[in-house]
């Protein structure tokens, strides 16, 4: 026993198990996130509030029932390491756990614990071979076990790969996300609550275009949840 715990020394010596926003040594009970950063989240806590300022960037352009996200962004935050360590460096992981931390707050909401059905943002192809997972999948996943709502990765598809949103306006933006997404079987979804998942909300662009092709189908109510908002 004693051998075991020096080997753990050694490993914790060489690899860290530092909490991605404040680089602190982690616990053996925390994952990814240290407690301390994980009580300062800057959270939204708009799952409580019909009306609140994420669905109204919505009204007038898609027909959404409810919209969230756990956390505020700002750029240059220590929260911003948590995100580009889960969309650019391989910690896919981190969507799952703070999916589920996210997922304990919205029980507290009717609305969305009337979710059937929880579908991400789908990457194309090759977006998706390159980076090697969803993001957004991964946030959907730690939603689907606290939830206890089944997710769908495979009937809202990306046909075609749209340039980079980063610089363009937002009617730039919308014209480069028009008629990218599509659902592949209809009638799967047909009268079902769904809840539309993605990382970051900046202009919701994607996620307008995203919503434009689920309600095709007939009898279709979207939400959406966003790990985190600009």
């Amino acid at each position: 026993m004693k051998n075991i715990h020096l080997w753990e020394h050694f490993f914790n010596l060489l690899y860290p198990n530092l909490c991605v926003v404040c680089g602190e040594n982690l616990l053996k009970s925390e994952q990814h996130i240290c407690l301390s950063c994980l009580c300062s989240i800057p959270k939204t806590n708009y799952h409580c509030h019909p009306d609140n300022p994420i669905e109204k960037r919505f009204w007038g352009k898609v027909p959404i029932h409810r919209a969230t996200a756990f956390f505020f962004f700002q750029k240059g935050s220590s929260f911003q390491k948590l995100l580009h360590a889960l969309k650019y460096k391989g910690n896919k992981e981190i969507g799952w756990k703070i999916g589920q931390y996210a997922a304990v707050d919205l029980l507290e909401s009717e609305d969305f614990m009337s979710v059937d059905v929880i579908i991400p943002v789908p990457l194309h192809p090759e977006k998706y071979k390159k980076r090697g997972y969803n993001q957004s999948e991964w946030i959907g996943k730690g939603l689907s076990e606290i939830l206890e709502k089944p997710q769908d990765i495979t009937t809202l598809v990306r046909n075609k790969e749209n340039t980079t949103q980063t610089k363009k306006s937002v009617f730039e933006r919308y014209e480069n996300t028009e008629g990218i997404f599509e659902c592949t079987d209809i009638a799967t979804l047909a009268g079902k609550h769904i809840l539309l998942v993605d990382d970051v909300l900046t202009t919701g662009s994607t996620l307008e275009a995203c919503v434009s092709a689920l309600l095709k189908t007939e009898g279709i109510k979207v939400s959406i949840f966003t790990l985190a908002v600009a």
